[in-house]
């Protein structure tokens, strides 16, 4: 992202915040991971979404209408000798050259200054809950204040949830941040093809995880989004297993659930294969299943469908199919209505994407589903889970755990995967982990082709209403008024 993309965030928020309020935004701690080292350092997304600045210790500030400028950044000085330890430090001249801050003061000095700054203020922009800290330290500075209402001093009386608008600003992804998303899916998707090209009877899921970390630096992403799911055989069947430390055995299923973060954005792919290159009857029965959900949902991620769209469509699919097969009994409507998948399908289809995995954004606007708007990025990831010792089903289908996810983004005329790169249609699979890599990479190439013009070609059903983008004004923020504050 460049400076001027920060600032437009930045002059966005200020317009929708108004005259006579301030927001204040510390960034994430730093963590211990165990004695004295430290888990590699990680602004807060909402932070640096505003700032760009990658340094602990930092407090932004944004007042609209200060004389004096808008933008103050709460930052460490520069230290030689820590620096020397610790690493470079922009200090506070860095902090306006470089990252756009109109004023910059030493993080040490925050108690001292930033009580003047919430002086005549009618609002204060913050997110409680998030820095107990920082709960603690406002709530100390407007106590202060109030002990000089006597003198003229007027004392901020609202307190406005900061995560209302800049979480709906996040939701829309702006032409630079969808540039960033598309690589880090591209980086991720090479390493879903790597791991399928190396996987073999005999290796371990952390072999496999290995594979994905080298890709991703080679790559130029130096951490995963998450941590990554590297399940074989049963571990399948755990949604969120992390362990990664079986072996893999011939004949097993592996799934994994991994993605990069590169500039800041995430990605999050799910692809699922068999571990010797080719599927069991019983395997490929619930892999395509699962393929036919995921296609059926991708295609209600249209601009003017509701978010519960594609899950429904999923959910559909995945009836039809499992009674077919045998695992489950009934009519369709009624298996859908009493939720019946629900054995096999614990989860929901899908989730916001962005600088997080799990990325901000209200899924419901009221009482209503939101509505699909151009701009925004969402996973599409349906998925069949069967233990083993599942009660009344089959042996030959127990262990089988599938999950295929995408990262797709709503475009005007339709949608894009940004994922587009790793195959996952069956034959494609087996090509690849079968060395026919000629083959595969002309079906990918015609893929992407067709990712790209798959937009002109979608059309947005007529029975859905369309909605232009929702805005969030300032008397729909979620309001809490600051009571009993006093000492």
């Amino acid at each position: 992202m460049t400076i001027k993309e920060f600032a437009r965030r930045r002059k966005h928020l200020m317009q929708m915040m108004g005259e006579g309020a301030i927001a204040i935004l510390p960034t994430a701690l730093e963590h211990v991971r165990n004695r004295d080292v430290d888990y590699p350092y990680r602004p807060d997304s909402d932070f640096y979404y505003l700032t760009g600045f990658a340094e602990p210790d930092a407090v932004a500030v944004l007042v609209p209408g200060r004389p004096h400028g808008e933008y103050i950044l709460f930052c460490r000085e520069r230290d030689p000798l820590m620096e020397t330890w610790h690493g470079h430090r922009a200090g506070l001249e860095g902090a306006q050259e470089r990252y756009g801050a109109d004023d910059a003061f030493p993080i040490a000095d925050i108690d001292d200054i930033l009580p003047g700054l919430l002086e005549n203020r009618e609002r204060v922009y913050y997110t409680m809950g998030c820095r107990t800290d920082y709960d603690r330290r406002i709530v100390d500075w407007i106590n202060r204040l109030r002990k000089q209402e006597r003198a003229g001093i007027h004392t901020p009386g609202e307190f406005v949830s900061l995560d209302h608008l800049l979480h709906d600003m996040r939701l829309y992804k702006s032409r630079g941040e969808i540039k960033a998303m598309r690589q880090a899916a591209k980086i991720s998707a090479d390493a879903h093809c790597r791991a399928m090209r190396v996987c073999k009877p005999g290796l371990t899921e952390y072999q496999i995880e290995g594979e994905f970390l080298h890709e991703f630096s080679q790559q130029g992403a130096r951490f995963p989004a998450y941590p990554s799911i590297v399940a074989g055989g049963d571990n399948s069947c755990i949604l969120h297993y992390t362990e990664n430390n079986d072996s893999l055995r011939d004949g097993d299923l592996l799934l994994i659930d991994a993605g990069c973060e590169y500039d800041y954005y995430a990605s999050d792919i799910t692809r699922t294969f068999p571990i010797n290159g080719k599927f069991k009857p019983a395997q490929r029965a619930i892999y395509e299943l699962v393929l036919e959900a995921q296609y059926a949902a991708i295609e209600e991620v249209q601009p003017g469908n509701h978010w519960n769209d594609p899950h429904n469509a999923a959910v559909r699919v995945f009836t039809e199919g499992l009674v077919k097969l045998g695992l489950l009994k009934g009519r369709v409507s009624t298996l859908i209505k009493k939720e019946a998948y629900r054995r096999f399908y614990l989860h929901r289809t899908g989730h916001w994407l962005g600088m997080d995995v799990h990325d901000v954004g209200d899924y419901k606007v009221g009482e209503e589903w939101r509505v699909l708007e151009p701009g925004m990025v969402l996973t599409v990831e349906p998925g069949l889970y069967i233990p083993m010792g599942s009660k009344g089903i089959a042996k030959k289908w127990q262990g089988i755990g599938v999950r295929i996810e995408d990262d797709i983004l709503v475009t005007k005329e339709g949608y894009e995967v940004l994922s587009h790169g790793v195959p996952k249609d069956v034959g494609e699979i087996e090509a690849l982990m079968g060395g026919k890599q000629g083959r595969v990479k002309s079906k990918v190439k015609r893929a992407k082709a067709k990712a790209k013009t798959i937009t002109k070609k979608s059309k947005i059903k007529s029975s859905k209403n369309k909605s232009p983008r929702t805005k969030v004004k300032k008397n729909e923020a979620k309001r809490f008024t600051l009571k009993g504050t006093s000492t």
